[in-house]
């Protein structure tokens, strides 16, 4: 026998013995209470999460723009009024 064969038929039997074991078992009960766990979370795909990053972008662009032309505004509105009170 090769060792190729040595080690198919090794693997083989560690499978067969595993998937009869109480180990697979215990694997699909921890699986089954990590999904049910999951599943009461409030959780988001990562489709989800990208789509709302780029709107939170997108509006933290729209609120620098209207911050800076308020900035602008309220200091047209000060100028205006120092050039009335020295009138």
């Amino acid at each position: 026998m090769d060792m190729n064969n040595f080690f198919n038929d090794l693997q083989s039997k560690i499978n067969q013995a595993i998937e009869n074991s109480p180990a697979k078992d215990i694997e699909k009960n921890v699986k089954s209470m990590v999904t049910q766990g999951f599943s009461r979370l409030d959780l988001v795909t990562r489709e989800e999460f990208d789509i709302q990053a780029q709107v939170l972008a997108k509006t933290r662009a729209k609120l620098e723009a209207v911050e800076t032309r308020l900035a602008a505004l309220e200091a047209q509105l000060t100028d205006a009024k120092e050039i009335k009170e020295v009138k």
